[in-house]
């Protein structure tokens, strides 16, 4: 929603004359319970957005970025243009999260997979049981099925 589609039900809140006086010269208003959208987005949902539009670029074991990836290299390039820094592998980056639950999962969150206590794999989570991740040689930066249950999810502080 653009602040002038806002206007008419600001109005009573911000006082017709400085509403429309605003909304004339192509101001926006800001009004107590709005938060613009720049200011909605959190790193979290920036790193999702710059994994997303990698989509097709090629995996390459150690890379990270800003053409090829491996797993990790994905989400430290991700995150570093959101403004957040994480460890270089996967299960550095594990250690650096607030772990949290399936139930309380988020896109944007990191989708760690795992063989018992060892993290092997990681991506983004997309939401609807999907993430965005670089998943071997041979294969490309893609949203894909979340395919097991051996996965921990790991918030990035």
């Amino acid at each position: 929603m653009t602040a002038l589609n806002r206007v008419p039900s600001l109005m009573a809140r911000a006082g017709t004359a400085s509403a429309l006086t605003i909304a004339a010269v192509g101001g926006s208003i800001v009004a107590p319970g709005f938060a613009s959208e720049a200011a909605a987005a959190t790193p979290a949902t920036k790193a999702l957005k710059i994994a997303a539009s990698k989509k097709g670029a090629p995996y390459r074991y150690g890379a990270t970025g800003p053409h090829r990836f491996d797993c990790s290299g994905l989400t430290l390039y991700s995150f570093k243009k959101a403004g957040k820094k994480l460890p270089r592998t996967a299960a550095q980056q594990y250690n650096k999260t607030h772990h949290i639950s399936a139930k309380n999962r988020k896109a944007g969150d990191l989708v760690f997979f795992h063989s018992g206590s060892n993290v092997y794999h990681v991506g983004i989570y997309a939401g609807k049981n999907k993430l965005w991740h670089s998943p071997k040689s041979g294969d490309v930066v893609r949203l894909q099925k979340i395919w097991t249950k051996s996965v921990w999810y790991g918030r990035v502080k």
